[in-house]
């Protein structure tokens, strides 16, 4: 018997492929993902969530043209590999060595730097590695002469919103992930996809929910079918009751939560019964490629037709803020659900710039920046290209400044943030006894934010990179009035009536 032809993978072939299919997926959303937006923008029936939603696709397909990241949250990367076991490789250093190479070259490529988000753990000072490495690999070795490779960039505001159990075995799937979405919120930033692990252990529950946000979404066409089996039957269920949730898009209230619901199981201890949930987020982020021997992959790129014909322009009812003139007067006349055109030098901050913020503070030391009268920005921005101010600049999860809300509010003068999703009851509670304001912007629309723009500049923190202290000088940037100086909060009365509505109404949550 003649024994088969072995493959030979070149680790060149490797590194390129994978630094070129991260490149790829970092402009171009999977074809599945924008034409199930499209449907759901076109049966949105809340005019909030269309706004949104209409957002996010003028941005991915600006994106496209541009060839520019789609969100300012470039994702930790994710390598799920295939090994077939006839494939032999040409370098003696690690498969992971050859694969970081890749995300290496990818996140620094000149042409579209990508924003490096992966900081080290090994000694808790969770400094920037600077280039996105390492990613987070899984192999498996399978039979054949091919090495196939899923490749994906993981936002960390959808993974933040991971949620795992592990529920008695007579216990009901549906009911657990029903009563658990809504503690989620919208920083995941809605409508996206759920991948659910069920069966086996802890960790494999974990990892099945997070491969099967590789699989295309189909709900569409599963719908128009039937199920074939208790799984699919399972998908379409939970795909009908989360969608009647009515959290939406961003969590505004609306017709579409999600897209799609994927699900992947295995066989268990009788005695246990894991259940791991994982959202993606708007950013949807991954492609798929197998290697031969014959060189290096090669990625298609879609059609500017594929992409709805969608185009978002600012509500002429939009009020128009002058931020170097704002004060408490006029901060306390917005109202919850308003949009607003911010216009005007507005300052930015994240997780460790408020920390430091603190730190002063509380040493009663001087802070390098006069919040008074201001409105900051929760933002990390991708670094500037060619000609650009700043580079994709979309808003990051507000919730984890929940914490400093007091402090900045009460201290610093501070009087309105800007940021994605909702905000916890110690924050909202704060906001209304400071009577300022929570201001959203859209997740999933960094490069359309960034068009808003105009000057960037450093002011305290360089050495934090992407969380310094900027200030931006802004044009038009739209935003909504997420929480108002009475502390109401559109993402509390936002679902709630869509939710009521979705019953009294019978409005359509099913994939058309």
């Amino acid at each position: 018997m003649k024994p088969p032809q072995e493959t030979v993978i070149k680790r060149a072939d490797l590194v390129q492929s994978v630094a070129d299919a991260l490149q790829f997926i970092s402009y171009y959303h999977p074809a599945d993902y924008i034409r199930a937006l499209g449907r759901a923008y076109e049966r949105e029936r809340s005019p909030a969530a269309q706004d949104a939603i209409a957002q996010i696709l003028t941005n991915s397909r600006m994106c496209a043209e541009g060839h520019r990241p789609i969100c300012q949250d470039t994702g930790i990367v994710n390598v799920f590999l295939k090994v077939g076991m006839e494939v032999r490789f040409d370098f003696s250093d690690s498969l992971e060595d050859a694969i970081n190479e890749g995300v290496r070259r990818a996140y620094l490529d000149p042409g579209n730097k990508l924003r490096a988000s992966v900081l080290d753990e090994s000694d808790f000072g969770r400094k920037n590695t600077r280039d996105n490495t390492p990613a987070v690999i899984h192999m498996q070795l399978v039979p054949g002469d091919k090495l196939a490779v899923d490749v994906a960039a993981k936002g960390g505001g959808s993974e933040a919103k991971t949620k795992f159990a592990m529920i008695n075995p007579t216990d009901s799937i549906t009911e657990w992930v029903l009563k658990t979405v809504p503690t989620m919120g919208a920083g995941w930033c809605p409508p996206g996809m759920l991948g659910i692990g069920v069966g086996g252990t802890a960790e494999k529950a974990m990892l099945m929910a997070k491969e099967s946000l590789m699989e295309p979404i189909d709900m569409a066409e599963l719908k128009a079918r039937g199920p074939r089996n208790k799984v699919e039957e399972l998908r379409i269920e939970l795909y009908d009751k989360v969608n009647a949730l009515g959290i939406g898009a961003q969590g505004l209230g609306g017709l579409s939560t999600v897209l799609d619901v994927k699900i992947r199981t295995y066989p268990v201890h009788a005695a246990n019964r894991p259940v791991a949930m994982i959202p993606n987020c708007a950013a949807t982020r991954h492609a798929h490629f197998v290697l031969d021997g014959s060189g290096p992959a090669e990625f298609e790129a879609p059609q500017l037709s594929d992409w709805p014909a969608v185009t978002w322009s600012p509500d002429a009812k939009s009020r128009r803020v002058d931020l170097d003139r704002l004060s408490k007067e006029e901060v306390a006349s917005w109202k919850a659900g308003e949009r607003l055109l911010l216009s005007g030098k507005l300052l930015t901050g994240r997780d460790a710039a408020h920390k430091r913020i603190e730190d002063l503070l509380k040493n009663n030391k001087p802070i390098p920046v006069d919040f008074r009268n201001r409105a900051i920005y929760y933002v990390g921005p991708v670094d500037p290209v060619r000609d650009e101010v700043v580079g994709p600049a979309g808003p990051t999860t507000s919730t984890r400044m929940d914490k400093f809300t007091e402090t900045m509010l009460g201290r610093t003068g501070l009087l309105a943030m800007v940021g994605k999703a909702e905000r916890g009851p110690a924050a909202i509670e704060s906001i209304r006894k400071h009577r300022a304001a929570y201001l959203m912007a859209v997740g999933g629309a960094a490069y359309l934010v960034a068009k808003a723009i105009r000057k960037s500049r450093v002011l305290a923190f360089e050495d934090l990179g992407m969380e310094a202290i900027y200030e931006f000088e802004v044009r038009d940037m739209p935003v909504t009035v997420a929480v108002d100086a009475s502390g109401t909060s559109v993402h509390s009365t936002g679902p709630a009536e869509w939710a009521k509505k979705i019953v009294e109404l019978k409005l359509p949550v099913t994939a058309a």
